[in-house]
C-alpha cells in the first residue's frame, strides 16, 4: 500500500511538468479608440500602443512601428518608448482600413502587436470585372465534369466511429476518368433523411478526421481534401508531397483558364455535392458548405455554382479581388500581382477573374443565406477584401467579424460559427 501511494504521489508530482505552454508574459496592444473598430472617411482613429510584462507596462523598451493603408504603409520609424505607451493617429479619405503594426524588441526577441481601423467599409467595392462568360464557362465545365461516373469508393473507418455516427473515408470521380476527390464522410447511425455539411479545406496538404461532431447533432458531413490522394495517411507523406510536387500549387496553370490547378478543385466542389446527393441519406432539402481561407474562396464558389446549397459559411475567405493591388488596394492571398505590379502578366490577369471569390459571390442568390466571418489584424487575407466581398452579395446574409484576429480563430468565433451552421441546417 505505501508503494502503491508513493507512485501515485510521483505521478501528480510530475503533471505539472507537462502543462501546456500558451502565450506570452510580453504582450504588445494596439488599441483602437472605437470599441468597434469602424470610423467612417474622414474621421481621425486614435490608437494607443503598449507594452506590457506580466501586465505591467515595460519601460525604455525599442519599439518599430509602420503605419498607413493596409498593405501600402508609407510610414515607418523606430523609437524609445520610456513608459512602455505610445500615441498614434490615423485617418483615410476614402473607405478602407488604416493599420499600425508594433515590433517591441525586449530581451533579445521580438514581440509583434497590430490593428487595422475599418473606415466606412460598407462602401467597399472590389475591383475584378466578371467576364461575359464566366457563369456560362463553369456551368459547362460542370455539365462535362458529369459524364464521368463518380464510381465511388467507400471505407468504414471503425477506429473513428461512435455510437451514433458511422465515419468512412469516401472518394468518387473528378472532371476525368481516374481523377479522385477524397474525404471523410461522417453519417448518423440512425435511419432517417438528414441534413448534409460540406466542408472545405484551407490552403496545404494534410489528412482529415472528419466532422464526427456535426454528425453526432443530426447532420451528414463531408469534409473533402482537394489534391486526389488519400486523406488518412500519415502526416509525412502530406509534408513530402507539399514540399515536393505540390509546392505553391496555387500558382500552377494560371496563365490560362482551363490549365488552373484550382478548375479541378472547384469542379471536385460540386461532384462532392453530387455524391451527397446519391450516395447519402440526405433530406433533399438543407445543404450546406463552410471552410476558411482556400475554403472560404471554395464555399463561396460552391454556393454561387450550385443552387442545391441553402447556407454558406466563408470565415476569412481567401482568393478574393487579386486585382485590387494594380490599383493600390490590399488584394486578397495569394497576392497574385502584389509584387510584380502585373507587368508581363495580363494572361494570368484575365485568368485571376475566372478564380475570384468575388465573381462567384456575384452569382449567389436570394435562396442561399450566408455568414461571413474574418479579422480585422489578418495579414493574411486582408479585411479589405473581406468587406468587399461581402457587400457584393445581395443575396440574404450576416457578418461577424473578430477585429482582434489575425489568420486563427477565437473559440467564441468558433462556437458562433458552429452554431449558425446547426441553425440554418435543422430548421
Amino acid at each position: 500500500m505505501k508503494r502503491l501511494l508513493f507512485l501515485l504521489l510521483a505521478v501528480v508530482t510530475m503533471l505539472p511538468i507537462n502543462a501546456q505552454i500558451k502565450g506570452n508574459n510580453i504582450v504588445v496592444t494596439v488599441e483602437p479608440d472605437h470599441e468597434d473598430w469602424n470610423y467612417r472617411v474622414g474621421e481621425t482613429a486614435k490608437f494607443t500602443v503598449e507594452v506590457r510584462r506580466s501586465g505591467t507596462l515595460v519601460s525604455d523598451v525599442s519599439i518599430d512601428y509602420t503605419t498607413g493603408p493596409e498593405m501600402y504603409q508609407d510610414t515607418k520609424k523606430t523609437v524609445t518608448l520610456k513608459d512602455g505607451t505610445l500615441k498614434l493617429t490615423g485617418k483615410m479619405a476614402s473607405p478602407g482600413f488604416y493599420r499600425v503594426d508594433v515590433t517591441a524588441h525586449v530581451g533579445g526577441k521580438d514581440y509583434r502587436g497590430a490593428c487595422a481601423a475599418a473606415f466606412s467599409p460598407e462602401k467597399l467595392q472590389p475591383t475584378t470585372v466578371m467576364p461575359k462568360d464566366f457563369s456560362e464557362y463553369w456551368q459547362d465545365a460542370i455539365q462535362q465534369a458529369r459524364h464521368v461516373d463518380l464510381n465511388p469508393t467507400k471505407r468504414l473507418l471503425p477506429e473513428r466511429c461512435t455510437k451514433d455516427v458511422n465515419v468512412y473515408e469516401v472518394s468518387f470521380q473528378n472532371m476525368q476518368w481516374n481523377w479522385r476527390t477524397y474525404g471523410i464522410l461522417c453519417v448518423p447511425v440512425k435511419e432517417g433523411k438528414y441534413p448534409a455539411l460540406l466542408r472545405v479545406p484551407g490552403a496545404g496538404v494534410r489528412p482529415y478526421e472528419g466532422d464526427v461532431y456535426t454528425a453526432s447533432q443530426g447532420v451528414i458531413t463531408l469534409e473533402i481534401g482537394i489534391h486526389g490522394i488519400s486523406v488518412t495517411m500519415q502526416q509525412k507523406v502530406y509534408d513530402d508531397v507539399f514540399n515536393g510536387a505540390l509546392m505553391n500549387y496555387w500558382n500552377f496553370g494560371m496563365d490560362n483558364r482551363d490549365d488552373s490547378y484550382y478548375k479541378r478543385v472547384i469542379i471536385g466542389c460540386i461532384r462532392a455535392l453530387d455524391y451527397i446527393e446519391q450516395y447519402t441519406p440526405w433530406n433533399g432539402k438543407e445543404l450546406a458548405v463552410t471552410g476558411s481561407s482556400q475554403g472560404g474562396f471554395l464555399s463561396l464558389a460552391t454556393a454561387g455554382l450550385d443552387k442545391r446549397i441553402t447556407a454558406y459559411a466563408p470565415v476569412h475567405a481567401a482568393m478574393c479581388d487579386h486585382t485590387a493591388s494594380l490599383k493600390g488596394v490590399a488584394c486578397g492571398w495569394p497576392h497574385y500581382f502584389y509584387w510584380n505590379k502585373g507587368k508581363g502578366q495580363e494572361q494570368k490577369i484575365e485568368t485571376s477573374r475566372y478564380y475570384d471569390g468575388v465573381n462567384f459571390a456575384r452569382l449567389i442568390n436570394d435562396n442561399q443565406k450566408g455568414w461571413f466571418s474574418f479579422g480585422y489584424c489578418d495579414d493574411v487575407v486582408p479585411p479589405t477584401t473581406a468587406w468587399a466581398t461581402y457587400n457584393t452579395v445581395t443575396g440574404p446574409k450576416e457578418i461577424s467579424p473578430y477585429q482582434a484576429t489575425w489568420h486563427f480563430w477565437f473559440q467564441e468565433q468558433w462556437d458562433e460559427w458552429e452554431s449558425w451552421l446547426l441553425r440554418e441546417l435543422r430548421k
